[in-house]
């Protein structure tokens, strides 16, 4: 749909104030605002949540509306220090090697009005953790653990771990909390929470509504309502910025026309080519290794992304505990990669059986043309490859295990935040043979990562580097290639600073009027 100029919007406003005027006393709401309610704030996605349910909620597209919106996790992490500060917790402590003990916010309720105690934080824990739902956030943050969770008395969660768990308090912050009354056998679409925003509607394939939580338990944020919608087009999303109709565009591009309005961050994402290395030709490593020399890092950076971005030699950006200062990127080398597809070819490896290059809609600005590129350089290196573009839903078979039965040899073009902020988070569901974004892994090396994970301080800082060190020439199963910037279009009505969480959780509560724009904020 082409945008109405804004010209166009008040020729409409004063004739129908007119007609109003000729009529019988009515009012026209808004004239003032183009139409729309000043305390509403307009957010457009590139794509439709497929789900709000809080355990998928480490999946990007449901997370941005969902974490602490609608739903609270009981610690949240600081993404510029770091640091965890209390949520729906106020304390917590390592009570024994395998246990710790968190004590729950008295006073808080839930949108629908029931109380929230501490029996609510073990059901969700429980839920996300033990279920049989298959919940992301399972996967993602705590991999085949099981955790013995209790509620002795009604301020206090108890939660033991198979083996000492250091970052148990981080892991946790990534769990959202729900009513003990939510099903434990089926997922939610719309669920509910403690959290400043409650759902109000959703218009399946038009909007989404969010109305402010009226007894939330914190800060009363400034917006009565949030209204989300989605274009595919980053050009689309800026242009309903620049022209007054949405206050804010995610994920937008350098040449897609937000200007002035364009607000750069630094996020945590970075993009890589996942290689599901157990089918002809990409279980021989020769063949994942010539991915990797055909990449041409630096020229995606500097001629797709416009410089916004930084070329990647491994899954966490600096800043994320375990990143390889050392570790060098992967050469642009076409001609080795073709010698190693041609040695590969004479020993017998079928190197022209059809590679499936699978990427997902919208998931970052010019996502087609670096599929497009990609499938270029594999071709002239003698491998045959085949793009398939597809929505959230279908790419996510192909992102978690298990992926479709006779998929075939497939590469997966991935975006991996660590909002976490520590490896574990990306090793664990990435590089370890079970993860539940893993395509390949080997006993040796999950060794590796487990002996990682137990460790503190600095020891764990080296072991995860030298996770990433080996993980090339021992599994081979990325050709990385960026740390993104995120860009972010914001209507200068609003007063909101993106941060490196922004691109997996985008706070409502955060976002003010930038001056006296709304004379309600009941």
């Amino acid at each position: 749909m082409r945008p109405v100029p804004r010209r166009t919007q008040r020729t409409l406003a004063v004739l129908s104030a007119a007609l109003c005027t000729a009529t019988a006393g009515c009012t026209v709401a808004n004239t003032a605002h183009g139409g729309y309610d000043p305390n509403t704030l307009r957010i457009v996605l590139p794509q439709e949540p497929p789900t709000l349910e809080p355990c998928e909620s480490s999946l990007t597209s449901t997370g941005v509306v969902v974490r602490s919106n609608i739903t609270e996790p009981l610690i949240e992490r600081d993404p510029g220090t770091g640091d965890l500060q209390p949520l729906l917790a106020t304390q917590w402590r390592q009570t024994s090697p395998n246990q710790w003990t968190f004590t729950t916010r008295p006073g808080v309720t839930f949108s629908d009005g029931t109380p929230f105690t501490a029996a609510d934080a073990a059901f969700s824990i429980d839920r996300a953790v033990n279920s049989d739902l298959q919940c992301n956030v399972d996967g993602y943050v705590f991999g085949d653990d099981k955790l013995d969770v209790s509620a002795p008395d009604e301020h206090t969660v108890v939660v033991g771990t198979p083996k000492p768990d250091p970052i148990l308090p981080l892991r946790i912050s990534f769990v959202e909390i729900v009513p003990k009354t939510t099903s434990m056998a089926a997922k939610v679409r719309e669920p509910i929470g403690t959290g400043p925003y409650a759902i109000e509607k959703w218009d399946y394939g038009q909007k989404l509504v969010l109305h402010r939580n009226e007894t939330y338990w914190g800060t009363k944020p400034d917006f009565a309502r949030a209204e989300y919608q989605w274009r595919s087009e980053g050009s689309v999303r800026a242009a309903m910025v620049v022209n007054d109709e949405a206050d804010i565009g995610t994920s937008v591009g350098p040449e897609d026309g937000a200007e002035e309005l364009g607000v750069p961050f630094p996020n945590n994402e970075t993009t890589a080519l996942r290689i599901t290395a157990t089918e002809a030709p990409l279980n021989d490593i020769r063949i994942r290794h010539a991915i990797n020399y055909s990449v041409n890092r630096t020229g995606i950076v500097k001629a797709l992304f416009r410089g916004l971005g930084e070329p990647a030699s491994q899954l966490i950006p600096e800043g994320v505990v375990g990143y390889n200062k050392d570790l060098p990127l992967w050469p642009y080398d076409p001609d080795k990669a073709k010698h190693l597809v041609d040695e590969a070819r004479a020993d017998g490896v079928p190197v022209d059986r059809q590679i499936r290059l699978i990427g997902r809609n919208s998931q970052f600005p010019k996502v087609t043309e670096t599929v497009e590129v990609i499938q270029n350089e594999l071709a002239k290196i003698g491998l045959n490859v085949k793009i398939e573009m597809m929505d959230t839903a279908a790419q996510l078979q192909y992102q978690l295990q298990p992926f479709p039965a006779n998929a075939g040899p497939f590469i997966a073009l991935i975006m991996h935040g660590n909002q976490a902020g520590d490896a574990a988070f990306s090793v664990d569901q990435y590089m370890r043979s079970d993860g539940a974004q893993s395509a390949y892994g080997t006993p040796a090396f999950d060794a590796k990562i487990e002996q990682a994970g137990e460790l503190t301080g600095q020891q764990r800082q080296g072991a995860y580097a030298k996770v990433f060190a080996d993980e090339p020439s021992e599994i081979g199963q990325f050709a990385y290639i960026a740390h993104m910037t995120g860009v972010l279009a914001k209507s200068p009505r609003v007063d909101y600073q993106p941060n490196s969480a922004t691109g997996d959780e985008m706070r409502l509560s955060q976002m003010t009027f930038a001056g006296t724009e709304s004379s309600d904020k009941q």
